[in-house]
């Protein structure tokens, strides 16, 4: 089955995220979340009393590892962001790793005569709230847009409106992506500890920041690239198969330790017509004798053996530019 993207609402607040998205997922029949009602739950506290009790930045803290733990899960979902979420760098960098961003633009007079008796709102508890907004509604505007793939201006418009702009705006970006090569990244066993084993081996760098490397290779390249990493074979199996009914185009692969032993791993490659490309970190020619057997290779097209996290970027050019 295809995976879906997550689409990812965020806006400040009262700008109509929770509403639309519940629209929107009736429309796509998508389930819809919130990550400031996933927080509360978590946490069996109202994001007031967080406020109250931990402060902002705390609060902020509690974001960033919910937005971790969407980012890595294997299915998705419509959610709706806290409006201070996309703020934080790091923050904006994962919500684009988690799928397709939409901002909903509004006036701070609009959010004025939305919240004006809404106490609910920690930021919002003061002598001139109207002040607050457009202080507040100015210093995120910035990050807001750069952190968006779709923006939609929603003042002065009926949700009905806003819900009609954003599918047709949700369907173009569809378009669009369906005309950009699908590239699909394995990563094997202790991948996912980069920058805890071996440092002499592999580096110092951990595997987010391998992460966002590929990410911004695919935003050069124009190319659409989903990481995939397991520790586990059978989960490893169940991609590489995914793959062929999901449209990859290519797939660039790190069996880790199943390099060398993992038949099971070399028969589902086989299986996948599309080029296929066997990187490793290190140089396995080079080291232990039982490393410098692949069994895998041979149902590849290339192997790039030692030049460091680059061999992905490597593998990812040879990918788009094999005819």
């Amino acid at each position: 089955m295809k995976q879906k993207k997550n689409i990812i609402l965020t806006g400040f607040m009262g700008c109509g995220k929770t509403t639309v998205g519940i629209r929107l997922s009736y429309k796509l029949q998508m389930p819809v979340e919130d990550t400031d009602k996933l927080i509360e739950q978590r946490e069996g506290r109202s994001i007031s009393q967080i406020f109250a009790e931990d402060g902002e930045a705390c609060f902020r803290e509690m974001e960033t590892r919910m937005l971790e733990e969407i980012r890595d899960r294997n299915y998705s979902r419509i959610i709706s962001v806290g409006g201070g979420t996309p703020v934080k760098p790091e923050n904006r960098k994962i919500l684009k790793q988690c799928g397709t961003v939409v901002y909903f633009r509004v006036s701070p007079e609009t959010v004025y005569e939305r919240l004006k008796n809404d106490t609910s709102r920690p930021l919002l508890q003061c002598e001139d709230p109207f002040t607050r907004i457009r202080t507040l509604l100015e210093s995120r505007r910035d990050a807001y847009e750069e952190g968006a793939d779709i923006i939609i201006d929603a003042d002065n418009k009926s949700m009905e409106a806003v819900l009609e702009e954003l599918v047709a705006a949700l369907q173009a970006k569809e378009e669009e992506e369906r005309h950009k090569m699908k590239l699909l990244v394995i990563n094997g066993p202790n991948l996912n500890f980069l920058g805890i084993r071996e440092k002499s081996v592999y580096g110092n760098q951990d595997y987010q920041y391998l992460l966002d490397m590929i990410h911004n290779k695919a935003q050069e390249s124009g190319s659409d690239i989903t990481v995939f990493q397991s520790n586990h074979e059978g989960a490893i199996i169940d991609r590489i198969q995914e793959a062929y009914f999901d449209g990859t185009e290519g797939i660039v692969i790190n069996p880790g330790a199943y390099t060398h032993y993992s038949y099971a791993i070399r028969d589902a490659l086989a299986s996948i017509t599309v080029p296929k490309v066997e990187i490793h970190i290190s140089d396995i020619t080079q080291r232990e004798d039982f490393r410098k057997v692949s069994v895998t290779a041979p149902v590849c097209d290339k192997q790039i053996y030692g030049q460091g996290l680059n061999g992905y970027l490597q593998a990812i050019d040879y990918i788009l530019t094999k005819e």
